[in-house]
């Protein structure tokens, strides 16, 4: 089961609220909270389509550029002893810190797009993993 939703660009998680018996989605990628729920598939969807456009009405009205999912920039932590072996695999490589990031987390992204299921969408956890193992084993080697 496929528990993603896209209309105009806007991508939304889908979750199933057995309390109250009804589809509950939130658009993803944004700072603002957005989200709209559906007893039924259909009514999701219109929802959904409805929430992406009153998003984008709403931020016309009070002059704020509407937010698309994911600027680029991605920033997060680790261990210094990983920041040093990283850092120093790129200059060995001759490219930047922010290159070698890219290029890993593409292939990374590029090994997880292949372990989907074409027909479910879902992802098989461990073809998934062995695929990042082969990723990073590719990446200890160069």
């Amino acid at each position: 089961m496929k528990n993603v939703m896209e209309y105009k660009g806007y991508k939304a998680r889908i979750d199933y609220d057995g309390d109250d018996k009804c589809f509950i989605g939130h658009i993803v990628g944004i700072n603002d909270v957005v989200g709209f729920h559906g007893t039924s598939v259909d009514e999701l969807k219109a929802a959904f389509e409805e929430a992406v456009d009153d998003y984008v009405a709403t931020c016309a009205a009070v002059g704020k550029q509407p937010e698309r999912s994911y600027s680029g920039a991605v920033m997060f932590r680790v261990a210094p002893e990983i920041h040093a072996s990283f850092a120093q695999m790129a200059e060995l490589q001759g490219k930047s810190l922010n290159q070698l990031g890219e290029e890993v987390m593409k292939q990374a992204a590029d090994a997880i797009k292949a372990t989907r299921d074409p027909k479910t969408g879902k992802l098989d956890v461990k073809t998934t993993r062995l695929a990042l193992t082969s990723v990073a084993e590719r990446k200890k080697r160069a």
